[in-house]
């Protein structure tokens, strides 16, 4: 079984956990059946539930009626999943700023795990 954690701002906020919590009930349900699917599958999840977006960062794909998803995430250390952001999609590729956006945070994250080992 994998952990889901939620990236966590300088400033405190967790904008994948606040994205899920903005989001109308039907999909909110939804995605966290996926995350449930995530935590129990870990890498071994597939399309069309999860892909691949390339430099170890990957997509968790949900969608509801006409409404359509995205949640991104890395893992770290093995068994942790960490949970960046998400979005609602509306266009047919991921996009770019989304994918950069994701990078970002999980750099930071993974400066902060850094100095906390190195402190």
């Amino acid at each position: 079984m994998f952990k889901i954690e939620w990236f966590e701002t300088d400033d405190g906020k967790k904008p994948a956990r606040d994205f899920l919590l903005s989001l109308d009930p039907k999909m909110r349900v939804k995605i966290i059946r996926n995350l449930k699917h995530l935590q129990e599958n870990g890498p071994g999840l597939r399309e069309p539930l999860s892909s691949p977006l390339g430099d170890k960062l990957f997509e968790l794909r949900t969608q509801t009626g006409g409404n359509i998803t995205r949640m991104l995430y890395f893992f770290y250390a093995g068994q942790t999943i960490i949970v960046t952001h998400g979005f609602t999609k509306k266009t047919q590729k991921t996009p770019a700023a989304e994918i950069k956006r994701a990078r970002q945070y999980r750099q930071i994250y993974l400066e902060r795990k850094k100095a906390a080992k190195d402190g």
